[in-house]
């Protein structure tokens, strides 16, 4: 599932994008229909005969008006965080002097779509458009200046110099002007005249610049525009207007003129909300527990440098003032403030307890932290219950369900930058993802459980599914980052186990993307919730790591030391090991993998692909109905099979890489061993590239059209591509720098595989079609480490590793020249095999001497 939004906004389809903050946007730069009591306009001055500027003399200033002047009883008023006063059609928002100053969190989401606005799974009803921190400061000339806030840099010790070199450093961006119209009641406040602000288009409050591009939004139309309602209360101001942009249209087709784009509405929802005057005390972050992070970078840490803190993101959990005690001896206390996840009333009500069972199912970790009861899930209010509830206010967290084709759900955040306290969270559920269970679950469990062998999930299955998911995706708003090398803690053999699985799992966190236990075989009598993922020891680990109180650690540097000691403690089990989503090189954290050995795993996976594989047809027929599921659920298991080659894969070239402090002994970066290396060599020749046979079933390919020949050669070339990429052999390369004989080497790899692809040719037998294509594909990979291709310029994650600047182009043209003189020797009376040998010398020449 997506990994959640961060601040300032990180797109779950896009991994982590920080957006951009505010423009300039004075509100005295907005134009304003004169009222019939506007004063007249000045007269042009007299023309100056002497040929100099003529002296303009200004006229007396004008300041703040009488409250009842400006605020007059036809107003209608709205007290809370800001008093809120709306006459006719204008709206006056009073700024308390005591708000002056303070840091304010501003959410913006859509709370209803434009039809069609859509850009992967951006443009739904209650999805984050923008978020930025603000604050209202007093000017010269009787104005309120409205700020955006960054906390990018920080000095925290106003004592010192460098406090006041880093506050000249980074004065914060005006980004709007208000005249003071007048002051409060109790002149303890200011009046300012919001309309023209609310009424335009500006990245404070509406859309920031990138999800407006993303969304292909143009300018806003002020005719087609206007503001629905302000809403004031204790602790935020929801603010909610309709906006109509122009919006760009996409492509006709090619030759085609652009279509055209029209208009797009839509209702926006910004939440005002006051952030804590102190705020929480930070847990910095220890990249061996997975959390999401905020950082600063800070002068004062470092006294001979500067230092980038990381501060992980969570809710304030805190003890009732009277159970403070209680809390210190041990004792499970109730927090203050319960996180609380409110299900959206769209959603089907045959789900909705299975949501909320997803979110309770997270109380037993946060005992573990020495609270009961910290989270819980109900539904939301109804208008007769609760008529302040919305389900945009900022101040409510909400499992969203939205009507959807995406196939995907997301845990998304907002908090607090200067302590990354968790304000509220909104989980995105895409109807869709039933869609994408039903077919993990057909895939990898069908084998096993026979609720599975049909296109419709009775709704007690699938309910089981959807809680397992909704767990996954409030892990990620409680904080928790994928933990991907959970799984690789446990011996694959176990996963057959049937008791050991009940009692363990086959995976230690829920937020590894270890679906479903695809090892357990038909006979082994694993079935039902022994084959889901559940919260389990790490996540249960994590929380504990983030959420318990130290009462005698006064600041984040003093917790430090206590939390390091825990931490170096629990790793010495398996169990508790983090291993990052983001590692390339890491074979133990991988998405979708099983256990501690891929090899033997990915052999049990294979063995329950092919068990479904005769009874496809059976198990996805439905009456009156063509073959359209057969065709999905025959791609899904294609793709399940290239899972677990890429598992393979990637020990090839692996690093093991393990983050320590220095109390724990051993290294942190080790080569994969040569023998494991030489393993996943050997299983690839004989489960991919010794053509898997069983995976082409033509009585089924030829009711949807399906192609055997490309379907097999789509499965062995992203294999083969990372195998013989620069990337790989230059750490092959280095393997072999820094273990001597110890190390596989790139040249031992390369020999492994040319001895299976090309097989025929030392046997001197025919070839066939999937094995030519194989061996072409050999051949274009050392022809790119000779010739590599110019580069395309559009590439997204940076630029492929060069071989001529490595000993990968020698290794490769070496290659070729063996090849060569091999293919010259074969022998076949085959007339395709021999046509296919002489097209494999003719390209190695070309490569070889290009002239």
């Amino acid at each position: 599932m997506s990994q959640p939004i961060q601040h300032k906004l990180i797109l779950a389809m896009a991994g982590a994008l920080c957006l951009s903050t505010a423009v300039l946007q004075p509100a005295a730069a907005q134009r304003k229909k004169h009222s019939k009591n506007a004063s007249p306009t000045t007269p042009a001055p007299a023309k100056d005969t002497t040929g100099k500027a003529p002296m303009i003399k200004p006229g007396p200033k004008q300041g703040p008006k009488p409250f009842a002047e400006v605020i007059t009883d036809k107003a209608k008023s709205d007290s809370g965080l800001f008093n809120i006063y709306k006459l006719d059609d204008r709206f006056f928002f009073e700024i308390p002097d005591s708000l002056l100053g303070r840091d304010i969190l501003v959410v913006n989401r859509i709370s209803k779509s434009a039809a069609g606005l859509r850009a992967m799974m951006m443009g739904f009803s209650g999805d984050i458009i923008n978020e930025n921190v603000i604050r209202f400061e007093k000017g010269p000339n009787n104005r309120i200046f409205l700020k955006n806030i960054s906390y990018s840099e920080v000095s925290k010790d106003s004592t010192q110099p460098m406090f006041t070199s880093v506050r000249n450093s980074n004065l914060q961006p005006i980004v709007a002007a208000f005249d003071v119209k007048a002051l409060s009641k109790n002149e303890k406040g200011s009046v300012i005249d919001m309309t023209e602000y609310l009424s335009g288009d500006n990245e404070i409050l509406f859309f920031d610049g990138q999800v407006k591009n993303m969304l292909k939004l143009g300018g806003v139309q002020p005719d087609k525009s206007y503001i629905s309602d302000v809403k004031s209360y204790p602790l935020n101001t929801e603010i909610k207007t309709v906006k109509t942009y122009s919006k760009s249209g996409g492509s006709a087709g090619p030759g085609m003129p652009p279509a055209p784009g029209g208009n797009a509405t839509v209702e926006l929802n910004s939440s005002i909300v006051l952030l804590p005057e102190v705020p929480m005390q930070p847990r910095y972050f220890d990249p061996r527990v997975g959390y999401f992070t905020t950082s600063v970078t800070d002068f004062d840490a470092d006294p001979q440098g500067v230092k980038r803190l990381q501060m992980i993101t969570r809710w304030r959990l805190e003890p009732k003032p009277e159970d403070m005690e209680k809390y210190k001896r041990g004792e499970l206390v109730e927090p203050k403030k319960p996180i609380v996840f409110y299900i959206d009333p769209a959603t089907p009500e045959k789900w909705r307890k299975y949501l909320i069972m997803g979110v309770n199912d997270w109380q037993s970790a946060f005992e573990q932290a020495g609270f009961k009861n910290a989270i819980i899930a109900k539904m939301a209010p109804t208008p007769q219950e609760d008529s302040t509830w919305s389900i945009e206010d900022a101040r409510f967290s909400a499992i969203v369900y939205k009507p959807s084709d995406v196939p995907n759900a997301s845990g998304p955040h907002v908090h607090d930058p200067r302590s990354g306290e968790i304000i509220e969270s909104h989980i995105n559920w895409y109807h869709n993802v039933m869609r994408l269970l039903r077919n993990w679950y057909f895939v990898q469990a069908s084998p096993n459980d026979t609720r599975a062998r049909n296109m419709q999930f009775s709704d007690e299955l699938m309910g089981e599914l959807i809680r397992f998911v909704s767990s996954h995706e409030v892990g990620h708003t409680l904080g928790l980052r994928h933990n991907f090398g959970s799984s690789s803690a446990y011996p694959v053999e176990k996963l057959r186990d049937k008791e050991w699985v009940k009692k363990n799992g086959h995976a230690a966190s829920i937020m590894d993307y270890a679906r479903f236990n695809y090892v357990a075989q038909p006979g082994d009598g694993i079935s039902g919730a022994d084959l889901y993922p559940r919260i389990n020891y790490y996540d249960k680990w994590a929380i504990e790591w983030g959420y318990k109180l130290l009462p005698e650690a006064k600041s984040p540097e003093a917790e430090t030391p206590i939390l390091n000691k825990w931490t170096v403690e629990k790793l010495k089990d398996k169990k508790y090991w983090f291993g990052t989503e983001s590692n390339p090189d890491d074979p133990r954290s991988q998405n979708e993998d099983l256990g501690d050995n891929a090899m033997i795993a990915s052999g049990y996976g294979i063995k329950n692909l092919q068990y479904i594989m005769p009874n496809l047809l059976a198990w996805t027929s439905v009456k009156n109905e063509g073959y359209a599921n057969l065709s999905e659920l025959y791609r899904e298991i294609a793709g399940q099979f290239s899972r677990y080659m890429g598992h393979v894969a990637k020990n090839v070239g692996g690093i093991y890489e393990t983050p320590k402090t220095i109390e724990q002994s051993g290294t942190v970066y080790e080569y994969v061993p040569k023998a494991t290396q030489k393993e996943a060599i050997q299983f690839l020749n004989k489960q991919l590239f010794t053509t898997p046979k069983w995976l082409i079933n033509q009585d089924l390919l030829s009711r949807f059209g399906g192609d055997g020949v490309s379907l097999v050669l789509s499965r062995q070339e992203p294999v083969l591509d990372r195998l013989m990429s620069t990337n790989t052999i230059n750490k092959l390369v280095s393997g072999e720098a820094a273990q001597g004989a110890q190390a596989y080497t790139a040249i031992d790899m390369l020999n492994d595989l040319k001895k299976n692809i090309f097989s025929e040719i030392y046997a001197h037998q025919p070839i066939d079609v999937y094995r030519r294509n194989l061996q072409r594909a050999y051949v274009d990979n050392l022809t790119e480490l000779v010739a590599p291709p110019a580069p395309s310029g559009n590439m997204m994650f940076g630029s492929v590793a060069n071989p001529s600047k490595s000993d990968a182009a020698g290794i490769g043209r070496a290659q070729l020249v063996a090849l060569r003189t091999e293919l010259r020797a074969a022998t076949s009376g085959d007339g395709m095999t021999r046509s296919h040998v002489q097209d494999l010398i003719a390209r190695i020449n070309k490569a070889l001497d290009p002239k």
